[in-house]
């Protein structure tokens, strides 16, 4: 059986299978988005990909998925999917932002540059934080693993795109 049997390529497939399955498929990866170069630091390398999906990527690298998908399985030699995308997101301001108060602000945009993994310290962040607060994460790409992680753990979360400086994810702590 053929790693493209065994392993399949798809939204859900994790970058550090995919990478672990087809190392020859990491220059492949770099290229559809320079953002993707940093999975070639060792500590992300050993993190992030091994909890981010291809979905979650794409959102990273700003590529659309059926593209990034696509692309790998025809590197893989394996035939074209058709890619559910989808994913409509809500950009309308959600009522807690206007009214929660107060709220935190972590700029994690030099943790993820000197190639350390931030969902550890974002975690322990709001899981200090009161019912009804806010944290406001300033990060150079949406940071997809993270905000599905803490979408698990029950907090509400909101990305505003219009920040010079990056992404900002606001991870509020809703009310027991």
């Amino acid at each position: 059986m053929s790693k493209a049997e065994k392993t399949a390529i798809t939204p859900d497939t994790k970058v550090g299978t995919l990478l672990d399955n087809f190392p020859e498929l990491e220059p492949v990866l770099m290229a559809l988005s320079p953002k993707f170069e940093k999975l070639k630091n060792p500590v992300l390398r050993k993190t992030v990909a091994k909890v981010a999906n291809l979905r979650q990527v794409a959102k990273v690298g700003d590529v659309a998925l059926p593209l990034l998908i696509n692309e790998l399985r025809r590197a893989a030699g394996m035939e074209e999917m058709p890619v559910d995308t989808d994913n409509p997101e809500d950009t309308a301001l959600p009522s807690w932002l206007n009214a929660a108060d107060p709220f935190e602000t972590m700029d994690i945009r030099d943790n993820i540059d000197a190639g350390e993994q931030p969902i550890s310290i974002v975690m322990k962040k709001l899981n200090t934080l009161n019912a009804g607060e806010i944290l406001k994460i300033i990060a150079p790409f949406e940071p997809a693993p993270l905000i599905d992680l803490a979408k698990g753990k029950g907090f509400a979360v909101h990305l505003q795109k219009e920040n010079e400086n990056g992404p900002v994810d606001c991870f509020f702590r809703k009310p027991d």
